[in-house]
């Protein structure tokens, strides 16, 4: 590590293997989320900016100051292949410290996606790019290069932790971050409830169409007999 405190970068952090993000299967953001007592989804606020597949990837977390992403282009450096880059800009959406130029190095690098709490801009280059990018929206105006901020630090983005190495889930509903320790209970989790949610889409084809535990629950506290 080197730097000093709010201004430094960290270079070395445990990746979850190829095993690990296979286990969860085709889960989704929601089913993940559901897994985690609904408690590891980033907010409605980060949305995909283009209608991109379903990825899976490690975080490589960068914190920005605002207006600035001068530690967007050093985390880019420390980037592997599958990667996905998370970027807190301290609440910025003034300026957007992600666009075309750095998408395009992003993409010959092999990153899997990039996750802005803020903005970005040059949208239409991402869908060409075949880079899946998430964001609060858009806005044309550019970052400076000389702020602090760290690369391979906790952040926060879209109200959930996020630390290097975690594993997210990000697709048309949003981003679920699962932390790097809990990976192999999340999958086992994850993988229950895909089953079970296709149990009850047989029950509906059937014309089992209402869940009789609801009224159980119901019941149970005394609002029906």
């Amino acid at each position: 590590m080197s730097g000093k405190v709010g201004f430094r970068v960290h270079g070395q952090w445990r990746r979850p293997g190829a095993a690990a993000l296979a286990a969860f299967g085709k889960a989704s953001s929601a089913q993940v989320a559901d897994c985690m007592s609904r408690l590891g989804a980033m907010d409605m606020g980060i949305r995909p900016i283009w209608p991109s597949p379903r990825i899976i990837g490690a975080a490589l977390t960068v914190w920005c100051h605002a207006g600035d992403n001068l530690m967007m282009h050093k985390a880019l450096s420390l980037a592997v292949p599958g990667d996905i880059i998370v970027m807190n800009t301290q609440g910025n959406t003034a300026s957007s410290g992600f666009g075309e130029l750095i998408a395009t190095s992003a993409a010959k690098i092999g990153v899997r996606g990039v996750i802005v709490d803020g903005t970005v801009r040059d949208a239409e280059a991402f869908p060409a790019l075949n880079l899946p990018v998430y964001a609060r929206g858009l806005c044309p105006n550019g970052c400076h290069k000389d702020g602090t901020g760290e690369v391979g630090a906790i952040i926060a983005c879209g109200g959930v932790a996020v630390r290097p190495g975690d594993i997210l889930i990000a697709d048309h509903d949003g981003v679920a971050v699962v932390p790097l320790a809990d990976a192999a209970e999340v999958a086992k989790l994850a993988e229950d409830q895909m089953a079970k949610e296709e149990k009850r889409l047989a029950e509906i084809a059937k014309g089992v169409l209402l869940r009789p535990e609801i009224d159980e629950q119901l019941r149970r506290l005394k609002v029906i007999d």
